[in-house]
């Protein structure tokens, strides 16, 4: 019988085809057989050789991206941003290793902000004295240090332990145009 014929097993009423299996998976000493014979997923892929690749620590090679946030919505810019920055866009991404790149976010101080929110929406934080809630609207807080805005949007989306706060060091934000990181040669981020 050759190796991709397939075995006819007949029992009294019954018949059932099952394929051969092929030479390479039979059951040997180095692949006993299991559950009677049946190869199951995971078991196939070990003997196939498959596995899942898991990134070690300053393995990968860090990249510059770059996000003009004119006209684009916060919540839109965060989510790009914070998908870069944890390193979910690349196929190595582990989630316990840092594997992001760096992100530049220029033209901070006209990032969109939608409906009412920049006077409804309020950035609070509290000064630790008694009645020492201080409550900033967005759209001030745009004007004065968008930084704050867009950095506390993406810081929100990572995870909140050490990891997200070294992912969170790889973030540039800006109010402008200009930044100092021509050098690196930035990729733009269409949003």
């Amino acid at each position: 019988m050759a190796e991709n014929d397939t075995t006819v097993e007949s029992n009294g009423d019954t018949t059932t085809s099952t394929p051969a299996m092929p030479e390479g998976l039979k059951a040997t000493s180095a692949n006993p057989p299991r559950h009677g014979g049946v190869v199951r997923k995971k078991d196939l892929a070990r003997m196939l050789g498959r596995s899942t690749t898991l990134a070690k620590p300053n393995e990968l090679e860090k990249s510059w991206h770059i996000i003009d946030a004119e006209g684009v919505p916060l919540g839109r810019l965060a989510a790009e941003a914070a998908t870069i920055l944890m390193g979910k866009h690349r196929p190595e991404y582990t989630p316990h290793v840092d594997t992001g790149d760096f992100v530049i976010v220029t033209n901070g101080t006209k990032v969109g902000l939608t409906g009412q929110k920049a006077t409804q929406r309020y950035r609070t934080h509290f000064t630790g004295y008694t009645g020492g809630l201080r409550a900033e609207p967005f759209g001030k807080l745009r004007e004065r240090r968008p930084e704050k805005l867009i950095e506390g949007a993406i810081k929100r989306m990572l995870p909140k332990n050490r990891l997200g706060r070294q992912m969170l060091s790889k973030l540039k934000v800006y109010p402008g145009a200009e930044h100092p990181h021509q050098a690196q040669q930035p990729a733009p981020v269409k949003i």
